[in-house]
Protein backbone atom coordinates (compact mmCIF):
# COMPACT_ATOMS: atom_id res chain seq x y z
CA UNK A 1 0.00 0.00 0.00
CA UNK A 2 1.52 3.33 -1.08
CA UNK A 3 1.90 6.11 1.47
CA UNK A 4 1.13 9.76 0.67
CA UNK A 5 2.55 13.10 1.72
CA UNK A 6 0.38 16.18 2.15
CA UNK A 7 1.58 19.17 0.11
CA UNK A 8 1.38 22.72 1.46
CA UNK A 9 -2.02 23.28 -0.20
CA UNK A 10 -3.56 20.07 1.19
CA UNK A 11 -3.12 17.97 -1.98
CA UNK A 12 -2.12 14.35 -1.23
CA UNK A 13 0.80 13.03 -3.29
CA UNK A 14 2.03 9.40 -3.33
CA UNK A 15 5.46 9.19 -1.70
CA UNK A 16 6.46 6.57 -4.29
CA UNK A 17 5.98 7.25 -7.98
CA UNK A 18 7.28 6.11 -11.34
CA UNK A 19 9.71 8.27 -13.32
CA UNK A 20 10.01 8.16 -17.11
CA UNK A 21 13.28 10.08 -17.58
CA UNK A 22 15.32 8.60 -20.46
CA UNK A 23 12.51 6.25 -21.50
CA UNK A 24 12.22 6.34 -25.28
CA UNK A 25 8.93 7.81 -26.54
CA UNK A 26 8.06 4.56 -28.34
CA UNK A 27 8.54 2.55 -25.14
CA UNK A 28 6.91 4.95 -22.72
CA UNK A 29 3.28 3.89 -23.15
CA UNK A 30 4.09 0.23 -22.42
CA UNK A 31 6.27 1.12 -19.43
CA UNK A 32 3.66 3.39 -17.84
CA UNK A 33 0.92 0.78 -18.36
CA UNK A 34 3.19 -1.81 -16.69
CA UNK A 35 3.91 0.57 -13.80
CA UNK A 36 0.20 1.26 -13.25
CA UNK A 37 -0.57 -2.47 -13.35
CA UNK A 38 2.08 -3.01 -10.66
CA UNK A 39 0.36 -0.42 -8.44
CA UNK A 40 2.02 2.93 -9.17
CA UNK A 41 -0.41 5.83 -9.28
CA UNK A 42 2.08 8.71 -9.57
CA UNK A 43 3.85 9.26 -12.90
CA UNK A 44 6.62 11.85 -13.37
CA UNK A 45 7.42 13.17 -16.84
CA UNK A 46 8.66 16.44 -18.41
CA UNK A 47 8.51 18.39 -21.64
CA UNK A 48 12.23 17.76 -22.11
CA UNK A 49 11.78 13.96 -21.93
CA UNK A 50 9.77 14.01 -25.20
CA UNK A 51 7.51 11.25 -23.90
CA UNK A 52 4.49 13.11 -22.52
CA UNK A 53 2.41 11.65 -25.37
CA UNK A 54 3.30 8.10 -24.31
CA UNK A 55 2.27 8.90 -20.76
CA UNK A 56 -0.96 10.40 -22.08
CA UNK A 57 -1.81 7.30 -24.12
CA UNK A 58 -1.12 5.08 -21.12
CA UNK A 59 -3.26 7.06 -18.68
CA UNK A 60 -6.14 7.15 -21.18
CA UNK A 61 -5.94 3.35 -21.69
CA UNK A 62 -5.09 2.11 -18.20
CA UNK A 63 -8.65 1.90 -16.86
CA UNK A 64 -7.74 3.71 -13.64
CA UNK A 65 -9.93 6.78 -13.02
CA UNK A 66 -8.04 10.03 -13.64
CA UNK A 67 -8.63 11.24 -10.09
CA UNK A 68 -6.76 8.20 -8.75
CA UNK A 69 -3.65 9.11 -10.75
CA UNK A 70 -1.08 11.78 -9.89
CA UNK A 71 0.63 13.21 -12.98
CA UNK A 72 3.68 15.49 -12.81
CA UNK A 73 5.31 17.36 -15.70
CA UNK A 74 7.92 20.09 -15.94
CA UNK A 75 8.37 23.21 -18.08
CA UNK A 76 11.69 23.26 -19.96
CA UNK A 77 13.96 26.31 -20.38
CA UNK A 78 13.04 26.70 -24.05
CA UNK A 79 9.52 27.55 -22.81
CA UNK A 80 10.69 30.00 -20.12
CA UNK A 81 8.79 33.28 -19.72
CA UNK A 82 5.13 33.92 -19.08
CA UNK A 83 3.69 33.67 -22.60
CA UNK A 84 5.82 30.75 -23.80
CA UNK A 85 5.22 28.87 -20.56
CA UNK A 86 1.46 29.42 -20.81
CA UNK A 87 1.38 27.98 -24.33
CA UNK A 88 3.60 25.06 -23.31
CA UNK A 89 1.33 24.16 -20.39
CA UNK A 90 -1.61 23.83 -22.79
CA UNK A 91 0.54 21.73 -25.12
CA UNK A 92 1.56 19.44 -22.27
CA UNK A 93 -2.09 18.97 -21.30
CA UNK A 94 -2.89 18.02 -24.90
CA UNK A 95 0.01 15.56 -25.01
CA UNK A 96 -1.02 14.05 -21.68
CA UNK A 97 -4.69 13.86 -22.77
CA UNK A 98 -5.84 15.44 -19.52
CA UNK A 99 -7.50 18.67 -18.43
CA UNK A 100 -5.08 19.15 -15.54
CA UNK A 101 -1.81 17.91 -14.10
CA UNK A 102 -1.47 17.19 -10.41
CA UNK A 103 1.95 18.81 -10.16
CA UNK A 104 3.61 21.32 -12.50
CA UNK A 105 7.28 22.17 -11.99
CA UNK A 106 9.89 24.53 -13.45
CA UNK A 107 12.55 22.11 -14.68
CA UNK A 108 15.67 24.28 -14.32
CA UNK A 109 16.39 27.58 -12.51
CA UNK A 110 17.46 29.41 -15.68
CA UNK A 111 15.92 31.78 -18.18
CA UNK A 112 12.92 33.86 -17.17
CA UNK A 113 11.74 31.47 -14.49
CA UNK A 114 9.82 34.26 -12.71
CA UNK A 115 7.67 34.65 -15.82
CA UNK A 116 7.30 30.87 -16.00
CA UNK A 117 6.18 30.77 -12.38
CA UNK A 118 3.57 33.49 -13.00
CA UNK A 119 2.16 31.36 -15.84
CA UNK A 120 2.08 28.40 -13.46
CA UNK A 121 0.28 30.42 -10.78
CA UNK A 122 -2.31 31.34 -13.41
CA UNK A 123 -2.63 27.67 -14.44
CA UNK A 124 -3.09 26.76 -10.78
CA UNK A 125 -5.87 29.31 -10.33
CA UNK A 126 -7.51 28.07 -13.54
CA UNK A 127 -7.51 24.46 -12.32
CA UNK A 128 -4.95 23.28 -14.89
CA UNK A 129 -2.53 22.29 -12.10
CA UNK A 130 -3.44 21.05 -8.63
CA UNK A 131 -0.03 22.04 -7.26
CA UNK A 132 3.01 23.93 -8.58
CA UNK A 133 6.67 23.93 -7.68
CA UNK A 134 10.24 23.78 -8.93
CA UNK A 135 13.02 21.35 -9.78
CA UNK A 136 16.80 21.67 -9.40
CA UNK A 137 16.54 24.89 -7.40
CA UNK A 138 19.50 25.15 -5.03
CA UNK A 139 18.86 26.92 -1.69
CA UNK A 140 19.96 30.37 -2.91
CA UNK A 141 17.63 30.52 -5.92
CA UNK A 142 14.93 28.60 -4.08
CA UNK A 143 14.78 31.22 -1.29
CA UNK A 144 14.85 34.09 -3.78
CA UNK A 145 11.92 32.65 -5.75
CA UNK A 146 9.91 31.54 -2.69
CA UNK A 147 10.17 35.01 -1.16
CA UNK A 148 8.79 36.71 -4.29
CA UNK A 149 5.90 34.51 -5.45
CA UNK A 150 2.27 34.50 -4.36
CA UNK A 151 1.93 30.70 -4.23
CA UNK A 152 4.80 29.04 -2.36
CA UNK A 153 6.35 26.07 -4.23
CA UNK A 154 4.65 22.85 -3.14
CA UNK A 155 7.62 20.71 -4.24
CA UNK A 156 11.31 21.04 -5.10
CA UNK A 157 12.61 18.04 -7.03
CA UNK A 158 16.38 17.74 -6.59
CA UNK A 159 19.13 15.13 -6.92
CA UNK A 160 18.72 13.14 -3.70
CA UNK A 161 20.25 9.76 -2.90
CA UNK A 162 22.41 8.14 -0.23
CA UNK A 163 25.56 9.95 -1.45
CA UNK A 164 23.85 13.37 -1.70
CA UNK A 165 21.19 13.46 0.99
CA UNK A 166 20.24 17.18 0.75
CA UNK A 167 19.90 17.54 4.54
CA UNK A 168 20.54 21.31 4.68
CA UNK A 169 18.54 22.03 1.52
CA UNK A 170 15.60 20.10 2.92
CA UNK A 171 15.66 22.15 6.13
CA UNK A 172 15.34 25.33 4.05
CA UNK A 173 12.51 23.85 1.96
CA UNK A 174 10.69 22.94 5.15
CA UNK A 175 10.75 26.59 6.26
CA UNK A 176 8.57 27.36 3.22
CA UNK A 177 6.36 24.28 3.55
CA UNK A 178 7.94 22.80 0.41
CA UNK A 179 8.12 19.02 -0.05
CA UNK A 180 11.46 17.57 -1.15
CA UNK A 181 11.29 15.12 -4.06
CA UNK A 182 14.19 12.98 -5.24
CA UNK A 183 15.54 12.40 -8.69
CA UNK A 184 18.30 9.79 -9.19
CA UNK A 185 17.32 7.86 -6.06
CA UNK A 186 19.82 5.17 -7.13
CA UNK A 187 22.50 7.73 -8.10
CA UNK A 188 22.14 6.18 -11.59
CA UNK A 189 24.46 3.43 -10.32
CA UNK A 190 27.39 5.81 -9.81
CA UNK A 191 29.88 5.44 -6.96
CA UNK A 192 29.40 1.62 -7.10
CA UNK A 193 25.94 2.21 -5.70
CA UNK A 194 24.58 -1.30 -6.29
CA UNK A 195 27.55 -3.02 -4.64
CA UNK A 196 27.92 -0.63 -1.70
CA UNK A 197 28.86 -2.64 1.39
CA UNK A 198 26.62 -0.81 3.87
CA UNK A 199 23.54 -0.98 1.65
CA UNK A 200 24.24 -4.63 0.75
CA UNK A 201 24.69 -5.61 4.40
CA UNK A 202 21.50 -3.88 5.51
CA UNK A 203 19.61 -5.45 2.59
CA UNK A 204 20.71 -8.95 3.65
CA UNK A 205 19.23 -8.36 7.12
CA UNK A 206 15.78 -7.71 5.65
CA UNK A 207 16.11 -9.94 2.58
CA UNK A 208 15.82 -6.80 0.42
CA UNK A 209 17.85 -5.45 -2.50
CA UNK A 210 20.17 -2.44 -2.39
CA UNK A 211 17.57 -0.51 -4.42
CA UNK A 212 14.82 -1.31 -1.91
CA UNK A 213 17.01 -0.27 1.03
CA UNK A 214 17.92 3.03 -0.68
CA UNK A 215 14.28 3.81 -1.46
CA UNK A 216 13.20 2.87 2.05
CA UNK A 217 15.85 5.18 3.52
CA UNK A 218 14.48 8.14 1.54
CA UNK A 219 10.84 7.26 2.27
CA UNK A 220 11.55 7.09 6.01
CA UNK A 221 12.96 10.61 5.68
CA UNK A 222 9.61 11.57 4.10
CA UNK A 223 11.21 12.22 0.69
CA UNK A 224 9.11 11.56 -2.43
CA UNK A 225 10.85 9.09 -4.77
CA UNK A 226 10.25 8.27 -8.46
CA UNK A 227 12.46 5.29 -9.41
CA UNK A 228 12.58 4.41 -13.08
CA UNK A 229 12.85 1.00 -14.71
CA UNK A 230 11.75 -0.39 -18.05
CA UNK A 231 11.43 -3.92 -16.58
CA UNK A 232 8.14 -4.87 -14.94
CA UNK A 233 9.77 -7.16 -12.36
CA UNK A 234 12.10 -4.34 -11.29
CA UNK A 235 9.14 -1.94 -11.11
CA UNK A 236 7.45 -4.43 -8.75
CA UNK A 237 10.62 -4.75 -6.65
CA UNK A 238 10.92 -0.96 -6.34
CA UNK A 239 7.27 -0.76 -5.30
CA UNK A 240 7.71 -3.37 -2.56
CA UNK A 241 9.22 -1.05 0.06
CA UNK A 242 6.36 -0.73 2.54
CA UNK A 243 6.68 -4.24 4.02
CA UNK A 244 9.77 -3.47 6.12
CA UNK A 245 11.25 -0.66 8.16
CA UNK A 246 14.88 0.33 8.66
CA UNK A 247 16.03 0.61 12.26
CA UNK A 248 17.44 3.82 13.67
CA UNK A 249 20.88 2.21 13.55
CA UNK A 250 20.42 1.37 9.85
CA UNK A 251 19.31 4.94 9.13
CA UNK A 252 22.37 6.31 10.94
CA UNK A 253 24.71 3.98 9.05
CA UNK A 254 23.28 5.09 5.69
CA UNK A 255 23.41 8.74 6.77
CA UNK A 256 27.20 8.36 7.03
CA UNK A 257 27.37 7.73 3.25
CA UNK A 258 26.42 11.36 2.58
CA UNK A 259 29.08 13.30 0.65
CA UNK A 260 26.75 16.32 0.36
CA UNK A 261 27.68 17.00 -3.26
CA UNK A 262 26.33 16.19 -6.69
CA UNK A 263 27.47 13.15 -8.62
CA UNK A 264 26.23 14.74 -11.85
CA UNK A 265 26.66 18.50 -12.26
CA UNK A 266 26.63 21.80 -10.45
CA UNK A 267 24.37 24.70 -11.29
CA UNK A 268 27.18 26.90 -9.99
CA UNK A 269 29.32 25.76 -12.94
CA UNK A 270 29.33 28.61 -15.52
CA UNK A 271 29.77 26.17 -18.42
CA UNK A 272 26.69 24.19 -17.43
CA UNK A 273 24.65 27.38 -17.17
CA UNK A 274 25.86 28.54 -20.59
CA UNK A 275 25.01 25.15 -22.08
CA UNK A 276 21.46 25.09 -20.72
CA UNK A 277 20.83 28.69 -21.78
CA UNK A 278 22.19 27.92 -25.25
CA UNK A 279 19.33 25.45 -25.66
CA UNK A 280 16.90 28.31 -25.13
CA UNK A 281 18.70 30.66 -27.57
CA UNK A 282 19.15 28.08 -30.31
CA UNK A 283 15.59 26.92 -30.40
Amino acid sequence: MNKTVKLNNGVEMPILGYGVYQIAPEECERCVLDAISVGYRSIDTAQAYYNEEGVGKAISKCGVPRDELFITTKIWVTNAGEEKAKASINESLRNLQTEYVDLLLIHQPFGDYYGTYRAMEEAYRAGKARAIGVSNFYPDRFIDLAEHVKIKPAVNQVETHVFNQQVKAEEIMREYGTQIMSWASFAEGRNNFFTNGILTGIGQKYNKSVAQVALRFLIQRNIVVIPKSTHKERMAENFDVFSFELSEQDMNEIAKLDKAQSLFFSHYDPELVRFILSLEKNR
